[in-house]
């Protein structure tokens, strides 16, 4: 999985793509400005991040883990042109002018990005810190810093490491004994566990959200994907947190948890181009609609299993 993303170029360059979102041709050189050349999202992604701790640190962190997302799930599920100018679009439409994503000065990167922002991760100490955000966010990091070495600068690796320090302790329980995640080096089976305890939120949630199940999957995946990077002592400091996090959604909605009405049925599902030409132009949240169906079709693609697959892709339409 580390490869998959120079399996292709993800390279958007010309009006006819664009053509998709219905831009006209007087505006051709405009969609070539702003056209997604390799890797730019991870550009925008990492800078996001980097800035959060400035801005509304856990919101804006999402923003930027949403961008680097995208990037990666149009790529690993090779989404045709049409799906992937429409999410490019919603970009250029939202975050990618704003403050958070603008450059940051390109001096010489530093030569151990990834061990600081894996070292800052694993201040955690096994607490269980906003549902996992602070993995979350990490493993974007890491991985931006290793696909765009270059974007590895002190004021971009400082920012990340005290976006992860500002994550704040979150039901932070016991872990019950009877959960236990296979190795997250195991990817087949540490993936099979992740999106059969989501598959469970999601029937267990019903009526309030599915953030418990969607957030299973984030963070779950953030610690497989940390462990296939070779980054195994940084992923297993996670384990307890994460079990933290399993105990939590097995024991269900709690008194004073908020309401939210449920998604309506739709058959349409993130790797359909009509899924993302039927979203609205201001629907982007804070990156959910992103993140949850990477990390889905990342932990699928590991764990091989088309039942599980099924049963899951079943209710699927309630999580995105």
């Amino acid at each position: 999985m580390n490869d998959a993303i120079d399996r292709r170029r993800f390279v958007m360059g010309s009006s006819a793509l664009i053509g998709g979102v219905l831009l006209t041709n007087d505006r051709a050189s405009l969609a070539e400005e702003r056209s997604l050349t390799e890797k730019r999202l991870i550009l925008l992604g990492i800078n996001a991040l980097a800035r959060a701790p400035e801005m509304s640190y856990f919101a804006d962190g999402h923003r930027g883990a949403a961008m680097i997302s995208a990037h990666l799930m149009c790529v690993d599920n090779d989404l045709d042109d049409a799906a992937a100018a429409r999410i490019v679009q919603l970009f250029d439409l939202n975050w990618a002018p704003s403050k958070l994503c603008k450059p940051f000065p390109e001096i010489d990167p530093v030569v151990d990005a990834t061990e600081q922002v894996g070292k800052a991760l694993a201040e955690g100490n096994g607490v269980l810190r906003e549902v996992g955000h602070d993995a979350i966010f990490a493993m974007h990091a890491i991985k931006a810093f290793r696909m765009m070495p270059e974007t590895a600068t002190p004021e971009r690796v400082d920012g990340v490491c005290r976006l992860l320090r500002a994550i704040k302790p979150w039901r932070d329980v016991q872990p019950d004994d009877s959960v236990d995640p296979p190795p997250f080096t195991d990817e087949a089976a540490a993936s099979k566990f992740i999106l059969k305890e989501a598959s469970d939120a999601i029937d267990r949630f019903k009526g309030f959200g599915q953030g418990f199940a969607g957030h299973m999957l984030t963070f779950g995946q953030s610690l497989v994907e940390l462990a296939a990077m070779g980054d195994v002592e940084w992923a297993e400091s996670c384990r307890t947190a994460f079990r933290k996090y399993v105990t939590v959604t097995r024991t269900g909605p709690q008194p004073g948890d908020r309401k939210i009405k449920d998604h309506q049925f739709s058959k349409l599902r993130p790797d359909d181009t009509e899924y993302w030409r039927k979203r609205g132009d201001r629907t982007l949240g804070i990156g959910h609609v992103f993140k949850y169906p990477h990390a889905y079709y990342d932990l699928l693609a590991r764990a091989k299993d088309p039942e599980l697959a099924k049963e899951f892709d079943n209710k699927a339409w309630q999580l995105f």
